[in-house]
């Protein structure tokens, strides 16, 4: 292999073998962080500087219009939701905006609007950014890259424990398929679960030091984002197929496409490792705010040695298999 494959992208095993191999390698320890913060030394939703909670993000999807949003409601949504899954409340924005040329004029406008309106919805500031066209032959569409700004006296940094029990806050999938359903040509009703998560600080703040690991399971879902915490925490990750709230249209899509949705990108959904005694009224609070949450799991503390670092998967029936991290082609620029 001396090419990069889009598999690269999917935020699974490829992209981690790509990160480790040409950046995090490279680099000494005392340039993965600053100086009392967090950084490449334990890899998250984003960097962590004193107070201020520091995230950036590239979008790039294939069509940019869809069921639900735009590129554009993506990556501020994205970059928001990156922010706050850190404990970070979002303050700020920059951008930079990288077209093709003979983009159409009046998509940008549709696209810059869409971003826009839920920076005012949510009273976050654009502080600055950058406009790049680039030949047409070189590539097509739109790219966006966006850097959110945030500030917490108590930011979350993902460290699973035993005991945990794993909350999803709604059903999971439902970008990822339907971007699938545009991709295979697949009639829906479907729209993108596409959001930004800052309602997720009230219960944040309500449960200080009960809420030990977040993250939004976009590349790679639900599977990378757990295989993620299993292997940096050393813990082994036990979740219920039963309990795994996946939509019917979602698990009519990827029958006909063949596609796992533990796999597809969520772009409104949290997951949530948290204090197991707290559990239950985390959920509480989260279905007053309007979530649809559920329990799905818990983290153990492995017996065997070479158990460490996985995620098991109890099925319906009673059997048990390996979760793994997602690898190859998923859905391609999906977000």
């Amino acid at each position: 292999m001396d090419r990069i494959l889009i598999s690269h992208g999917n935020g699974g095993k490829d992209t981690q073998y790509i990160l480790q191999k040409y950046i995090f390698s490279k680099l000494p320890e005392n340039l993965k962080k600053t100086e009392n913060g967090v950084g490449l030394d334990y890899p998250d939703d984003g960097a962590v500087i004193g107070e201020i909670i520091i995230s950036t993000d590239s979008h790039t999807i294939d069509p940019y219009f869809f069921p639900g949003g735009s590129i554009g409601k993506l990556a501020v949504s994205g970059t928001i939701n990156d922010v706050v899954m850190m404990g970070g409340r979002p303050i700020a924005i920059l951008d930079s905006i990288v077209v093709a040329e003979g983009f159409p004029l009046d998509d940008l406008d549709k696209i810059t609007s869409d971003m826009i309106s839920i920076l005012k919805e949510h009273n976050i500031s654009l502080i600055g950014g950058d406009f790049k066209v680039i030949p047409s032959n070189s590539m097509k569409g739109i790219v966006i890259n966006t850097v959110g700004i945030g500030l917490s006296k108590n930011p979350i940094i993902d460290r699973v424990r035993e005991g945990d029990s794993i909350i999803v806050t709604g059903p999971i999938g439902v970008h990822g398929a339907v971007m699938a359903a545009l991709q295979y040509g697949i009639d829906t009703k479907l729209k993108s679960d596409v959001k930004p998560l800052i309602k997720l600080l009230d219960v944040f703040e309500k449960f200080q030091g009960d809420i030990h690991a977040a993250r939004d399971a976009t590349r790679g879902g639900l599977a990378a984002t757990l295989n993620e915490w299993a292997q940096l925490s050393g813990k082994m990750i036990n979740v219920y197929e039963k309990d795994i709230p996946i939509p019917d249209e979602v698990k009519s899509i990827t029958d006909v496409t063949g596609l796992d949705p533990l796999v597809l990108a969520n772009e409104g959904v949290a997951v949530l490792s948290v204090s197991s005694d707290k559990a239950e009224q985390i959920v509480e609070e989260l279905k007053k705010l309007g979530f649809e949450p559920s329990i799905i799991g818990k983290v153990i503390e492995p017996k065997n040695k070479d158990n460490k670092g996985l995620v098991i998967i109890t099925t319906e029936v009673g059997g048990a298999k390996i979760l793994e991290m997602p690898s190859g082609d998923i859905v391609p620029r999906i977000c």
